[in-house]
Formats: C-alpha cells, structure tokens, sequence
C-alpha cells in the first residue's frame, strides 16, 4: 500500500477497527476513509454502493461487525445472523464492483466446529457442527470467508481473509449484558473492588480454555498480510497459547486488586471447551504476537480506569 493509498477501514471505532486504524497512522498513512454508523449504515446496500462509487477506496479492512459474548450471541441470535450477513455482502460485493485493489476481510475463531482438534487448523472450517450458542454469528462469518474466496475464483478479487482468537484491548465492550469474557471479568472485578464487595460471581466452571490476542497485535497482523500475503485460503491470527477461564479470573482479579472470592456460577453456560488456534502459517510466514497476556492486561485495565466513563455509561 502506497502512503497515498485511499484505505477503507469499516469499523473504525470498534476495538479492533480502532487498531487498525493506529497502526496505519503510525506507519505514515494519512488518506484513511471512515464512517460511523450513524453517517454509513452498512447494512443498507445502497448506501454502501454509493460510499463506494463516490470516496473509490482502493484497500478495504473490513473489521465492522456486530459482536458479543455467550449472552448477547444467544439471545440475539437473528441479529448477528442477519446484522453481519448484509454488512459484510454490502462491503464486498461494492469493493468488487469499485475496482477495490484488495480487501482483507476479519472472521473469527467461532467459524471452527465445537469438538474439532486442537489447536485449530485452518483445514478444519465445515468439518463439524458449530458451538449452539453462537451458531448464528459464525454462520455470517463463515459466509464471510467463503464470499471472500469465491470473488477471487469468479472474478479475480484479491481479497483475503483472516480469523482473529478472542481479542482484548482499548475500546473494547464493557456492557455485561453483550461483553465478551474478559472486559466482562474487569469490569465485575473492578466494580466489585470499588464497591467493596465481598463476592465476585464468573459464569461456569472456570475449565474451558482460551486465547487471547490484544487488539494491537491483531493491527500488527493486518498491517502485515495486507502487505505481504496474497492467497486464497484464510489465515488464523493469534498467540498459539491460551489459559483456563479460572486461570484468567485469577489473572484479572490480581491486575484489578480485588482481594475478595470468586463463585463459579455452574448453571450458566461453558461454551465451546477449548478454542486454541493453530498459527503455524501466520509465523512462516514471518509474523509473531508480541504482547504477553499478562502485560496486556495491565495496560487494558489503565485503559480501562482512563476512560471508564465511556466505557460503562
């Protein structure tokens, strides 16, 4: 990408579209397209089309999606299935038809089947059935990829694809009701900290395991494929390690200093067991994650305590 190039970064105040967006300042970009919601409704094709055809983006991250965790993906399950289908069709299918030079499109690691080996491969999308509670979502990312790979074959497209682990970092979602688990974790710590209670309770049985990558590293990895990788098949993005959910509600209560007890609500969901992503292809190809969880955390939770306001208003 040339330092001129008109890049299209949808999703721009998301956590990780935000990312992306500081990784492109940083590296000297300075033409980045953006829009919020409330001037671009992506799920309106014709709006986008005419996004599209007036500002010609020639580099499109599409990192705009409509996310949560177990509760939100559950209950809101026709929301995330259509919400997310209209916003990605609308980029890509406009990104095509504009001539965009190539656009990198972010899934997730939910696209896996629930009971598929660990760590994930990247040969293992559709080889069994999706994780019920977040079904829907995956089922828009998963199209997501595939629309991706079939521009390409039909029409010579160079878009790419790439599924991020579970993500953390400055302006993530700090809503109980919608977060995912770990914002959700600082967020009841914090709250129970400052509020001296006694008793912080954290959904299940604390033995699923996962990965977490923070939103930067994830910046860092786009920027590099959107340089670097051209081929048709996805690529996983993460850290290759991951910890139990007990192991990371310990972790957080000591970065928040919660000096209380934690209860394991049983009779709330676990979700997948395990989602460890196999990123073997990611580091041949030369990149590596560079922030460890535990520094990551610390500098989530000054973040967190630097614009709490925002965050949980």
């Amino acid at each position: 990408m040339e330092k001129q190039a008109r890049i299209y970064v949808a999703g721009h105040r998301g956590m990780v579209g935000s990312a992306i967006v500081r990784k492109l300042q940083a590296e000297g970009y300075d033409t980045i397209l953006t829009r919020t919601s409330s001037e671009l409704d992506l799920r309106d094709q014709r709006a986008v089309a005419n996004f599209f055809e007036t500002e010609q983006p020639e580099f499109v991250f599409l990192a705009a999606a409509k996310v949560g965790g177990i509760m939100a993906n559950n209950t809101y399950r026709a929301d995330f299935l259509y919400d997310n289908l209209m916003i990605e069709s609308n980029i890509i299918h406009s990104a095509y038809k504009t001539g965009v030079r190539k656009l990198l499109f972010l899934g997730s690691s939910c696209i896996y089947p629930k009971l598929a080996p660990q760590p994930l491969k990247e040969e293992y999308l559709l080889s069994g059935l999706l994780e019920e509670t977040n079904e829907p979502y995956a089922i828009a990312k998963i199209t997501g990829i595939k629309l991706c790979e079939s521009y390409r074959s039909q029409y010579g497209c160079n878009f790419i694809s790439a599924m991020p682990t579970n993500l953390y970092g400055p302006n993530d979602n700090y809503d109980l009701q919608g977060s995912h688990v770990l914002p959700a974790l600082i967020r009841k710590f914090h709250e129970a900290k400052v509020n001296d209670q006694p008793v912080v309770e954290v959904w299940g049985t604390g033995s699923p395991m996962r990965e977490f990558l923070h939103a930067d590293d994830l910046a860092a990895a786009c920027f590099f494929l959107m340089e670097q990788y051209n081929d048709d098949l996805f690529v996983n993005v993460g850290t290759g390690e991951d910890v139990t959910i007990r192991q990371l509600a310990e972790m957080v209560k000591e970065t928040v200093g919660f000096e209380g007890e934690l209860r394991w609500n049983t009779d709330k969901p676990d979700g997948t067991p395990r989602k460890l992503m196999d990123v073997s292809r990611l580091h041949a190809l030369g990149w590596k994650h560079t922030t460890e969880l535990k520094d990551g955390l610390e500098r989530t939770y000054q973040d967190f305590l630097a614009n709490e306001v925002l965050y949980v208003e």
